[in-house]
């Protein structure tokens, strides 16, 4: 039980990674805030986590509206009384487009979600874990945070902006007992993956021999990498940004 009655605080949470971290963390000993716009798939989840004996506790959040993610945190903090874990995995994909093609509202709407929701999440979450001297943040970036990734201007701009904002803000809250890492995920099996994969013919295969180990990523991957961010095991871990993708960024 690694995280016996640590409270952690999952954007996203309601499909996907996750999901499937929100479980692996419950399983763990922790007690669970899942914020997502997706009501009812994130109130089932909390039910099934709640069925299993688990404290959770689900809230509606746009994290691309700053004021939605203020008062999501504030639920979770009034619910639990501490705030331990902060995982910012809420992201979207965009459509692909090149540089010069990119509409202005995507751009906007990409940024809006991967960009400012890391940083208002952030910011808030800062907040309950300066006054307790303690916390851990893990960011959700992208392989495409590391490199460049064509027709996706949008997206590989604001995970860019992700591991650069989890840099600086691990060298400002070192000393207050607060780490953030970001984790660098390849394409991985996914919805939003799928998505991207329907939306193109070919281009899985084409992407697949992209990844030495010739797969792409499973969620238990992404999961395992989570959970040793947050453990006490990596207590001496800040500022990384840790690929994970079967060594294509080699």
């Amino acid at each position: 039980m690694r995280f016996k009655d640590q409270v952690v605080f999952i954007t996203g949470g309601a499909s996907g990674i996750g999901k499937a971290v929100a479980f692996a963390f419950a399983k763990e000993g922790a007690r669970i805030a899942i914020a997502d716009l997706q009501q009812e798939l994130g109130e089932s989840v909390v039910k099934d986590l709640q069925e299993k004996g688990i404290d959770a506790t689900f809230v509606v959040c746009n994290v691309a509206d700053y004021n939605a993610v203020k008062a999501a945190v504030q639920h979770c903090y009034q619910h639990f009384g501490r705030l331990d874990i902060g995982l910012n995995n809420a992201g979207i994909g965009g459509p692909m487009a090149s540089t010069r093609e990119m509409e202005l509202q995507d751009w906007d709407r990409v940024v809006a979600v991967n960009q400012s929701g890391v940083f208002y999440c952030m910011k808030e979450e800062l907040a309950v874990m300066e006054k307790q001297g303690s916390g851990c943040i893990v960011n959700v970036s992208s392989i495409a945070g590391l490199r460049g990734l064509p027709r996706q201007i949008a997206y590989t701009a604001s995970k860019h902006a992700v591991i650069g904002m989890t840099k600086t803000t691990a060298l400002e809250y070192a000393r207050y007992g607060i780490r953030v890492n970001a984790i660098c995920p390849v394409f991985t099996n996914t919805p939003l993956v799928d998505q991207l994969f329907a939306s193109v013919e070919g281009i899985d295969q084409k992407l697949l021999r992209t990844i030495p180990m010739r797969r792409f990523g499973e969620v238990e991957d992404i999961v395992n990498a989570i959970l040793w961010l947050c453990d006490p095991a990596s207590s001496f871990v800040t500022g990384l940004a840790l690929p994970i993708d079967g060594g294509q960024s080699v």
